[in-house]
């Protein structure tokens, strides 16, 4: 693992003549954000040596490196999920990479189904916890690539999530709060096992980023995670679930995430 890690790091610095800060994670529909990038430098993850490709539609499978308010980051557009087949090694095989780039802080979106009814469909959700149901953990395994026991109490940097809502409020854009719970997908969940996780605690739901942000944490980057609720979860509003209503949603909250997004990152 560590040698594969080695040499998509080393294929992506020959191509770089500068070292990101922040990386950020973009979620299904949300891909657009990288027109926020100056000077952008990109890179197909077909190009580089390991590097597991997206199978996804809404995610373009490319890392894009560049500045975003003056600071250096490095972007993926796109991300690898559990239901693509790949095992979660795979999935969180890009979050290694970006630490071994030396990135310190990381900022994770998606899109997810609403769960608290007090949500709408385009609503933004800091995520301030989640509920791991994917039955399975990237730590699992041999002890070689840092901490097997990682801490998890402060998954999501109290910090950054201060500076989210400070940046939210300055913009005067609506921001919820809430915990994600993340199931393995691809099919939606029934109305009963959403009626469960809403007995559990969860305010929203989604297929992605809990592996991720458990690799970020063992490799003591902090984490931002910000959901868009692109549909309510079923059973709470009487029509079928379908992935392109999910695309449709997020590219209507792309301005709006663009828009924080920059202010965070100028904060950060």
């Amino acid at each position: 693992m560590k040698k594969m890690i080695e040499e998509a790091v080393n294929a992506i610095k020959i191509r770089l003549n500068l070292r990101p800060d922040i990386g950020l994670i973009l979620g299904s529909g949300l891909g657009g954000i990288v027109d926020l990038i100056k000077d952008s430098i990109e890179i197909n993850f077909c190009d580089i040596p390991n590097f597991p490709v997206s199978t996804v539609s809404g995610h373009a499978g490319k890392l894009v490196f560049g500045k975003i308010e003056g600071v250096t980051a490095a972007v993926m557009q796109g991300r690898i999920h559990y239901y693509e087949g790949y095992n979660l090694k795979k999935v969180v095989f890009p979050v290694y990479v970006l630490n071994q780039l030396g990135i310190k802080n990381l900022i994770i979106t998606n899109a997810s189904g609403g769960i608290n009814n007090d949500f709408k469909p385009g609503d933004l959700m800091i995520i301030c916890d989640h509920i791991n149901l994917l039955g399975n953990n990237p730590l699992i395994g041999p002890e070689d690539m840092g901490p097997r026991f990682v801490d998890m109490s402060q998954a999501y940097s109290p910090e950054l999530r201060e500076i989210a809502k400070s940046a939210a409020q300055s913009l005067n854009l609506p921001l919820r709060e809430g915990v994600y719970a993340c199931l393995t997908g691809p099919s939606y969940e029934t109305p009963a096992e959403i009626r469960m996780l809403k007995t559990i605690g969860a305010d929203a739901v989604g297929m992605s980023t809990v592996p991720e942000v458990i690799i970020a944490r063992q490799c003591g980057m902090k984490v931002l995670a910000i959901s868009c609720i692109t549909n309510m979860a079923a059973g709470i509003y009487p029509h079928e679930l379908s992935h392109k209503e999910v695309i449709e949603v997020a590219k209507k909250s792309e301005e709006m995430l663009a828009m924080l997004l920059k202010e965070i990152i100028k904060r950060i």
